[in-house]
């Protein structure tokens, strides 16, 4: 029992299992409540069968989140004198409901857009409604996170073809090559098991897994590495091309699998060819035979397991490239699943379905359907990429966003270019926020609709991605189990949707049938329908507290049809092109400007995840701004010490941080993490909330990705200067 007074919101009386839904961990926990049924503490679950009793600080400090002074208790409307005021609920609901009536006769549908954040992928009764409202509605107008991250990925597959059964699991991997990615840290990774990252990837070693990290800094991941490729970010695709060429030249190829499933095998040799060790080395920052180690070790001396990158590849000058050549090294060593395998993960809450092995021939999703007003750009999964939605704001014309509805998200923070985006958000008829805490998308809201919290929800892991989350048939259902404070007016994201939609006589669909809408449907109705093709009766799920591992038939991966025509692409004709700019900037030193001397690379912090959570005192006094890290022979070269203010300055803008040493991080490079920082209106200073690295950044068609719009927010030239020590007086966080 967890009984200290001094704990927010009173003294604990007792204890309830749940689960923490702040990332794609989904950690088991116990949470501590007081008589009132308010959240006071949170531990890990030791007994937790996934998660294993893990646990981070940002679970950990739920208590501080869930009786904050600065949540959002009532829906807030923007009043005339430019500040949030308190309003009835159903009175907000009738407003925006108006409004948004008003657009879609003036100028149709596609007036109104959407937006969703971690906060609504994490919720899962939720998750799905703002899509289903932009279809009721008739808009294709939909955008989300996953546009501004790692769409990369979806452009890969794309380009290149889907295999149904996946790749090699890490549980039967003997090598897994990482690439930009920390899942120690961000506990999120393409394939990896972060179910306690840390003690599942000492597991894995001790049984023999090999491990490979390309990333500029000795990450805490990388520290378990037998070899670590610390090049250049923003080289990732020269890197890559690298492994490739010396797997073809020395035919360790899966010759079988290639010969069956892929076309182009001897186009990508020669595409690769001059990607030489040399002109990697040279290019990237690596050493030739550390190059020619983990070539060997992942494609000669190691038989099975994947390659996969995250972020650090995907938000990098020639994202789509690098993640097209992951799945060339997964392709080209057969790294895939073959008839007769086990389906570790055959679905829970997702319906089970007979997996082949054959290959579904390139999609190319974007070239058809919807497209963007600015630019022609095609959709991702049903998105439009959200690099484009500034100018889908401020283009004037047939079609212009007038209104966005944004869900659980931070798009004011995390879209590049933020000037850019404070002038568009403002250029809106109506910003509406389903939000729980300030942030700077709030700070332009016309109205912000709090939902209720993690605790005070009911729920069920994140189901669209339950496969990452776990690779066993695992899932789990938690009641609500808090209660929000005392005259608190919110209500689960799901019923806003429902209530906007009554209101306009739009119909809702979710998972393919039409809701109710005459009667609003509890959390629970929701979720049931949700789980409703899972193996277990919904009650039997609502009975087991620590979840369940599904029993039933074993799933196998069955024969593809022998006549299919159908091969993976592994050169299409962008692609080539692609790689042949990348061959020819070879030759060019990385760090030749002497303006831009530096590449800056984005990182994650332990401590917070995005912009999520950044306020909390808790947080805030273990991350007050973020600083400029550097490897500290750099900062000896420039005249550099821990504490001094520098400018870091791209083709784009400029921050000022304070400067800090960092020995695990690669010589020419200066790391800071995104998520911080304010408004350029509202002039805060660097001390209180940092910086945002998207003074950087642009959504300019000179600094993203062809495709998905994908702007360059890592990897890209800086330069770094001394500015003055720190018992100068202040000086403003950006220029």
């Amino acid at each position: 029992m967890d009984d200290h007074a001094d704990r927010p919101g009173g003294v604990a009386v007792r204890e309830v299992l749940s689960f923490c839904r702040q990332c794609m961990g989904m950690c088991g926990t116990v949470v501590s409540l007081d008589a009132e049924s308010r959240v006071v503490g949170v531990r890990g679950d030791r007994d937790d069968p996934s998660t294993l009793g893990y646990a981070c600080f940002k679970g950990l400090n739920a208590a501080e989140a869930h009786n904050s002074p600065q949540r959002f208790l009532r829906p807030m409307k923007r009043m005339p004198d430019g500040e949030l005021a308190p309003i009835g609920l159903e009175q907000a609901l009738d407003e925006i409901a108006e409004r948004i009536e008003a657009l879609v006769e003036a100028d149709g549908p596609g007036a109104i857009a959407g937006y969703r954040g971690g906060g609504a992928f994490f919720t899962s009764s939720s998750v799905m409604m703002l899509p289903a409202f932009l279809g009721a509605l008739g808009s294709p107008k939909s955008y989300s996170s996953v546009t501004i991250d790692q769409s990369a990925k979806m452009v890969a597959l794309g380009r290149l073809g889907l295999w149904p059964p996946g790749r090699t699991p890490m549980s039967r991997a003997d090598v897994f090559l990482l690439v930009g990615a920390n899942p120690l840290v961000s506990v999120s990774a393409n394939g990896f098991d972060t179910r306690n990252p840390t003690k599942r990837l000492r597991a894995a070693r001790s049984r023999g897994m090999k491990l490979i990290v390309i990333d500029p800094r000795e990450s805490e991941t990388a520290r378990f590495a037998d070899i670590h490729l610390q090049s250049l970010p923003g080289e990732d695709c020269a890197v890559l091309a690298g492994l490739l060429h010396l797997i073809l030249e020395a035919g360790w190829q899966d010759r079988a699998f290639c010969e069956r499933f892929a076309d182009d095998v001897e186009a990508l040799r020669r595409a690769v060819a001059p990607f030489t060790p040399a002109a990697v080395a040279q290019r990237a920052g690596v050493s030739e035979s550390d190059l020619r180690a983990a070539a060997r070790l992942f494609a000669h001396e190691c038989r099975t397991g994947p390659a996969a990158g995250s972020t650090g590849p995907d938000m990098a000058p020639g994202g789509n490239l690098a993640e097209h050549l992951i799945e060339c090294l997964n392709i080209v060593c057969g790294r895939y699943l073959r008839e007769g395998d086990t389906i570790e993960h055959p679905g829970v809450i997702h319906p089970r379905q007979p997996i082949r092995a054959e290959v579904i021939p390139a999609p190319r999703w974007w070239e058809e359907g919807p497209k963007s007003r600015a630019g022609g750009f095609g959709q991702l999964d049903g998105e439009l990429p959200t690099g484009t939605l500034p100018d889908e704001i401020l283009t004037p014309g047939e079609g212009r966003v007038r209104c966005l509805i944004s869900h659980g998200g931070n798009p004011a923070s995390a879209i590049p270019g933020i000037e850019k985006v404070e002038r568009a958000f403002a250029a809106l008829d109506l910003l509406v926020a389903i939000e729980p805490f300030p942030t700077m998308t709030t700070a332009l809201a016309d109205y912000v609709l709090p939902p209720t919290l993690q605790y005070e929800r009911a729920d069920l892991p994140i189901w669209l991605y339950e496969s990452l989350v776990s690779p066993e048939p695992y899932t789990r259902f938690t009641p609500a189990i808090a209660r929000p404070p005392e005259g608190a007016e919110v209500v689960d994201d799901h019923l806003y949707f429902w209530g906007l939609a009554r209101r306009l006589g739009l119909t809702l669909e979710l998972m393919g049938e039409a809701l109710p809408m005459d009667e609003a449907p509890s959390t629970r109705d929701v979720l049931e329908r949700t789980a409703r093709s899972a193996p277990i009766d919904f009650a039997d799920l609502e009975r087991a507290e620590r979840g369940v591992f599904l029993p039933g038939e074993e799933q196998v991966v069955e024969p593809g049809d022998p006549e299919s025509p159908h091969r993976f692409s592994l050169l299409p004709e962008d692609v080539a092109g692609e790689l042949a700019r990348v061959a020819a900037s070879l030759a060019v030193p990385p760090l030749a400007d002497e303006r831009f001397r530096y590449r800056l690379a984005v990182r994650r912090l332990r401590d917070g995840n995005n912009s999520a959570g950044l306020a909390l005192p808790s947080i805030k006094a273990r991350l007050p701004f973020n600083p400029g890290f550097m490897n500290p022979d750099d900062m000896r070269d420039a005249g550099i010490e821990t504490g001094d203010e520098i400018e870091v300055a791209s083709r784009h803008g400029a921050i000022r941080v304070r400067a800090e040493a960092d020995p695990t991080l690669r010589r020419g490079v200066v790391s800071v993490s995104h998520g911080f920082g304010a408004l350029p209106r509202d002039g805060a200073k660097y001390e209180d909330a940092g910086v945002s690295t998207n003074w950087l950044t642009s959504t300019d068609a000179s600094a993203r990705e062809s495709i998905n719009a994908m702007p360059w927010m890592t990897g890209f030239p800086v330069s770094v200067e001394r500015v003055h020590a720190p018992d100068a007086p202040d000086a403003p966080d950006a220029p």
